[in-house]
């Protein structure tokens, strides 16, 4: 590969990534997945920038030629890593949206803006909707406590907007407001759950967003869900990549807690 190659090459990778890492923040969106794309493109570009600076200082040692090589094989081999995690996502997301009966079906919070579902969270209350419309005995189990100067839990939010937007009968919904992670809304719904005689081996569906379908899965498998279905809400297509990157580190965080 030759350097002018090069060169162009990281220039215009940098200038996508960059480029695309603004935008989000434009709109007001921040999170790993949002700024390390910023990060890398920014990088990308001074390297191209400053190529030949670049490669002359590298060339100086052994030391620095052989740190240099260190430096991209540990940068591709983390791109493998990543193709890799995204591959198995997308086989989870198609194995998810099975349609069958279930007890009970818990939807996973992840945010409210001014007192309202953020775009997320409406996905995953809409696609939690449409199921128990097709169910009409299947309890449904809003999840997630007060946020950073939030006035009212996010799980009576989502109540309240199920119930506005889907005319769905407060007496089939139960409110967990408490939690603050996933771990914690699969961990607290279970008294309620046991409150209605339903127990973690009857089939409880687990509505979230695609990107989030393979680490709730695991987590609840670990606390003892025997027989888990899970819902996927779909993520726009302009911040998807940006929050499958997330959840990368998601998991591999997750990992490192013992969460599944």
């Amino acid at each position: 590969m030759s350097s002018s190659f090069k060169r162009s090459l990281s220039l215009i990778i940098g200038s996508l990534l960059a480029l695309d890492g603004l935008c989000l923040l434009a709109l007001d969106k921040i999170h790993l997945g949002i700024l390390l794309p910023l990060i890398i493109g920014i990088a990308l570009m001074l390297y191209a920038i400053c190529f030949n600076w670049i490669q002359s200082l590298v060339q100086l040692t052994p030391l620095g030629q052989r740190l240099w090589r260190c430096v991209w094989s540990g940068f591709f081999l983390w791109i493998i890593t990543l193709v890799m995690f995204f591959s198995y996502l997308q086989y989870s997301i198609q194995q998810s949206n099975t349609v069958q009966p279930a007890a009970a079906v818990i939807i996973l919070g992840s945010g409210i803006e001014k007192g309202r579902p953020s775009p997320t969270l409406k996905q995953r209350l809409d696609v939690g909707a449409a199921y128990a419309k097709q169910h009409p005995e299947t309890l449904l189990v809003m999840t997630g406590g007060l946020g950073f100067q939030e006035q009212i839990s996010e799980a009576a939010v989502m109540s309240e907007y199920l119930q506005q937007q889907h005319h769905i009968d407060q007496s089939r919904i139960l409110l967990e407001a408490k939690s603050t992670s996933t771990e914690e809304n699969l961990h607290n719904v279970q008294p309620l759950l046991a409150q209605r005689h339903i127990h973690l081996n009857q089939p409880i569906v687990i509505a979230t967003s695609d990107f989030h379908i393979l680490r709730a899965k695991a987590i609840a498998k670990h606390q003892g869900y025997q027989q888990i279905v899970t819902l996927s809400a779909p993520t726009p297509l302009y911040i998807r990549y940006n929050s499958w990157l997330r959840e990368y580190f998601a998991f591999i965080s997750g990992w490192l807690l013992q969460e599944y």
